[in-house]
């Protein structure tokens, strides 16, 4: 039932359909002269958008364009980036989004949806969530971040809201998540980024990021009401600063259906490229030796991931843990550094274990053997040739996972990887890398995208009225896309291509549904697994 009508429903962005609103569909609803006379199919619109989208050769205009669409008319938008979601997905989250990012500021139009909320006026928090929902349905998926510690590029503060944006809009074209059962939210605690508080244009708070006692209290407020308002609701945390996200993880995790994508996220879908790195090197999970190069959030949260895949495997967890190696800007992460995370801590080697401190990654290889080298640091160009050739000298087929982003922070360029490894190297890259013709043998570079799993598996948590997201749950969404995976062409990739993310995200939703059932953990009744996820994707045609 629509009840608006006139420029009140072409200014909807859920309702309107532009050009399309059919001639009887205008006299109903007030459209009469307010729209050019010819009326166009959603086919005719998608044409002309593409078309317009080639004029931008800067991918941050193309972005603008796009998000523009989105503002104004959100089937449209998910139709068009559908048909086009290879070329598009990178120019609406990574790596583009980095800098929309930098930029937000400078470049707004208007808020697209999301919900601001200050820390400094914690007595706004109902009404300003409130005010948001006029125009939409229940809502079940909540993406939250503060901006302290945005993708590998930091600090943004406010700006960091066009990630909680993005996301929802992957989550809408990945996985047909709703956008009237979506809310993008950032918390404004203040940035410590100096150029954003000496910016006069910087549109959040000009202080100091809050800390401590008052910023978790703001953070406790904040879930109590969120759950008050949707009891049901998945929220998902998304470029936290890396103490606080996973304290803020460990203290909800158990209590109510949540995640973060950064630790968790990344950590399931490096799982699902170490599943494929298992089958192509024959050497089973639980075998892998881990050398981590950055031991942040998205370090410890892949490392921890990939545990419990060991564990679940049959080792102990002391035995488990022997075989990562964690290395941070100070070297290889051993127990009488100081400062170290409670993460950290968890993985650091013993004092004595090596002769002295490894700081050099070719001489950390040549110590610990890892089978596997992933990087998370942002650190460009630290996987050296020296250390790579030393990764393929140690091992058959060298699995190397330069995954940092955006792309000009990446560890190593996947054409080196192939080169310095003559083509052995299993090549994971955190940005879209272009096929690699090496020696006759074009090399397809898998991507770990979490779009290819974090819709799928918010999708599934949302089917499920899931109570809490479990590890059983997430180890589900990891192998769920392995039926799209196959390694018998030499050069083949290591993940599926973004291409296949809406095949993909049916297939982790469906697992991840099952896996809640057979824990419990499902608020509903599900009889038909398969049917209930098909029958909850939203698709963008118009009604």
């Amino acid at each position: 039932m629509i009840n608006l009508k006139g420029q009140d429903l072409l200014r909807n962005p859920y309702l309107n359909k532009g050009t399309a609103f059919t001639k009887e569909e205008r006299k109903k609803y007030e459209l009469i002269g307010l729209l050019p006379n010819d009326v166009r199919t959603i086919e005719q619109q998608e044409q002309i958008i593409y078309q317009r989208t080639k004029d931008f050769e800067d991918k941050l205009e193309k972005r603008n364009y796009l998000m523009n669409l989105y503002d104004t008319n959100k089937t449209l938008f998910s139709y068009v980036m559908g048909k086009h979601i290879t070329e598009f997905l990178p120019v609406v989250y990574t790596p583009t989004i980095g800098d929309a990012v930098i930029n937000y500021s400078k470049i707004y139009d208007t808020p697209k949806d999301a919900v601001f909320l200050s820390i400094d006026n914690p007595e706004d928090i109902k009404k300003s969530i409130e005010n948001s929902l006029k125009d939409l349905d229940e809502i079940k998926l909540i993406v939250v971040t503060d901006g302290e510690g945005v993708l590998g590029i930091g600090d943004w503060g406010v700006q960091g809201v066009d990630i909680s944006i993005g996301k929802l809009a992957v989550y809408t074209v990945a996985a047909g998540v709703n956008p009237k059962n979506a809310l993008p939210i950032v918390i404004d605690s203040g940035t410590n980024n100096e150029s954003l508080l000496s910016d006069p244009l910087y549109l959040g708070n000009k202080h100091k990021r809050v800390t401590g006692e008052k910023y978790y209290d703001f953070i406790d407020k904040f879930v109590k009401i969120v759950l008050e308002l949707f009891p049901e609701v998945l929220l998902h945390w998304e470029d936290l600063g890396r103490g606080n996200a996973s304290v803020i993880l460990e203290n909800y995790r158990s209590k109510i259906c949540t995640f973060n994508d950064d630790i968790q996220g990344t950590g399931v879908m490096l799982v699902s490229a170490m599943s494929a790195i298992a089958e192509v090197t024959g050497i089973p999970i639980r075998d892998h030796k881990i050398l981590v190069f950055g031991g942040g959030t998205a370090g410890i949260g892949i490392s921890d991931q990939i545990l419990l895949e060991k564990i679940q495997s049959g080792l102990s967890e002391e035995n488990a843990i022997k075989q990562f190696y964690l290395v941070d800007r100070f070297g290889l992460i051993t127990q009488d550094m100081d400062n170290l995370t409670e993460g950290q801590k968890k993985y650091a080697r013993a004092k004595g274990e090596f002769k002295k401190p490894l700081t050099n990654l070719a001489e950390i290889v040549e110590a610990t053997k890892p089978t596997v080298l992933i990087g998370t640091s942002g650190v460009t160009g630290a996987f050296t040739e020296e250390a790579v050739r030393k990764m393929a000298e140690l091992n058959e087929k060298p699995a190397i996972m330069p995954i940092s982003n955006p792309t000009k922070l990446a560890e190593a360029k996947a054409t080196d990887l192939i080169k310095w490894t003559d083509g052995r190297a299993l090549v994971v890259t955190g940005s879209p890398s272009e096929p690699i013709e090496h020696k006759g043998v074009t090399y397809t570079i898998g991507q770990a995208n979490n779009a290819l799993l974090y819709p799928g598996l918010g999708l599934g948590i949302i089917v499920a009225k899931a109570k809490t997201v479990s590890d059983g749950m997430l180890s589900a969404a990891a192998h769920g896309i392995a039926s799209l995976q196959d390694f018998s062409k030499p050069g083949a990739a290591i993940l599926p291509s973004v291409e296949k993310v809406r095949e993909a995200s049916k297939l982790v939703a469906i697992a991840v549904v099952k896996q809640a059932i057979k824990e419990g953990l499902n608020r509903i009744e599900i009889v038909d697994v398969k049917k209930e996820v098909e029958d909850s994707i939203w698709e963008p045609i118009y009604k």
